[in-house]
């Protein structure tokens, strides 16, 4: 492991350091090219004002000393038209095309100076090109000289490359040699406390390393002790949850039972003096006993939802017909409550169990009836957004308060229980209706409003 180490690493720095040395050549070439371009323009600037341009041009450019030092040099004088007047390097200039299309001389025309790089019919060289606009007269004046690209600067700057390139790299082994080293410790000690994983309840005690791919095998084997204990906590608080359940089932049907047991014994000691005061008696009996019959139905229901153990058939539901015959049959409901219902529903089919899908707009719309207000309307939206259904049942309602917004969808749980108890709700219906939601992989969000009212969005996915 340690020479797998060691040879990785060196060729990754290997790598790195040709590509820094790259980039460090290109931006000094860069450097030097822009500062080469400077010291032309500058000679052109001396050359414009030494040359008397009444006079001789050719001789004056043979006798200019500045050039000495640049002997390579190519100088043209043109005038404004682009036409060659003096070429150092060209006897029958005269013959010469004209340069008004050259790229420097447009740049020296439009800004004063200008500069291009291309390969010279003329010298059938690659040439490096500055151009002036003379202050004295209407002159350009032009200095080349041979330029191969950033070979010519590489040439120079190469010794000093392969230098630093070196010196660095004799480093770089020194270092790799110790890094390979030092981390093979840090491994066998992390083996050796991993072998805690045999323990009931291991504690572990990593320490901090240097490096933190390292700390990361202890890091993760933590979280994965941290995930077991949480595991473990999560068990016991769904124990806690059933158990509430049961408390809370058995509560509400307790009540139920209760009443109908009263009312039996009214009957039983004659209680009941006559025939209408016996049918209010029945009448309330068979109203408790459904109220038991809707509870338990609801409760299994749920039961099924979260076990996923009962076979559900699956059809394609058209929703809008199903809403459809749903709005009409609370009709009766919304006009005691004096809410008025709106619907707008574009064709939406989706694979999933009739039963269900009525069950899940059912509680939806029957809660945003009981808990409007008198005059109240009841928004009902079926659409479609990329690959999801979008189901919105909104109210103008009396809204939830924040203390209840994070238990809205437990069981039992009721927002105004004296309320809820008047119309016969179980307190299962957001339940039922959030556990039909994931059944079907979807989400279900709410916002709502004291006294402006709620809106229950769900989406689930279309097959």
């Amino acid at each position: 492991m340690k020479k797998a180490i060691f040879k990785n690493f060196i060729i990754i720095l290997i790598l790195a350091l040709l590509f820094s040395g790259s980039i460090f050549s290109i931006v000094i070439s860069d450097v030097l090219l822009d500062k080469t371009k400077v010291n032309m323009l500058n000679i052109l600037q001396i050359m414009d004002q030494s040359l008397d341009y009444d006079s001789d041009l050719g001789l004056q450019i043979n006798e200019l000393n500045i050039l000495n030092d640049h002997n390579k040099a190519r100088l043209t004088i043109l005038d404004s038209e682009g036409n060659v007047i003096v070429d150092n390097q060209v006897s029958e200039h005269l013959n010469m095309e004209n340069h008004l299309q050259r790229k420097e001389i447009q740049k020296a025309l439009k800004e004063g100076y200008g500069s291009a790089r291309r390969r010279s019919g003329t010298l059938n060289k690659s040439m490096l090109y500055v151009s002036y606009m003379s202050k004295n007269k209407d002159y350009i004046l032009r200095i080349a000289m041979p330029f191969n690209g950033y070979v010519s600067y590489l040439v120079i700057l190469l010794p000093s490359i392969l230098l630093s390139l070196g010196i660095t790299l004799i480093l770089s082994l020194i270092l790799a040699n110790r890094f390979s080293s030092t981390i093979t410790k840090p491994l066998y000690e992390i083996s050796e406390e991993l072998l805690k994983l045999k323990e009931d309840n291991p504690e572990f005690s990593f320490k901090p390393y240097e490096y933190s791919e390292l700390n990361l095998i202890g890091d993760t084997t933590k979280r994965m002790a941290d995930a077991v204990k949480q595991s473990m906590k999560k068990i016991e608080f769904e124990r806690m949850v059933r158990q509430e359940f049961f408390t809370n089932a058995s509560h509400e049907l307790k009540t139920p039972i209760t009443s109908i047991r009263g009312y039996i014994e009214l009957l039983e000691n004659n209680m009941a003096t006559n025939e209408e005061m016996k049918k209010e008696f029945m009448a309330r009996i068979k109203k408790e006993a459904l109220n038991m019959t809707v509870l338990i139905d609801d409760i299994l229901m749920i039961s099924r939802l979260e076990t996923k153990e009962v076979e559900v058939v699956i059809t394609q539901v058209r929703i809008c017909p199903l809403v459809t015959e749903l709005v009409a049959s609370l009709k009766p409901l919304a006009g005691e409550n004096d809410v008025t219902i709106e619907m707008n529903c574009k064709p939406i089919t989706i694979n999933a169990n009739h039963g269900q899908m009525k069950d899940l707009f059912s509680n939806l719309i029957v809660n945003a009836i009981k808990y409007n207000k008198p005059g109240g309307k009841v928004k009902i939206i079926v659409t479609k957004e990329g690959n999801n259904a979008i189901f919105i049942v909104e109210d103008t309602g009396v809204g939830i308060p924040d203390k209840s917004k994070q238990r809205i969808f437990e069981r039992f749980y009721r927002v105004d229980k004296g309320r809820s108890k008047k119309m016969g709700g179980t307190g299962l219906g957001l339940s039922i209706v959030k556990h039909i939601v994931n059944y079907y992989n979807g989400t279900i969000e709410f916002d709502s409003q004291i006294g402006k009212g709620t809106k229950f969005t769900v989406r689930i996915p279309i097959d």
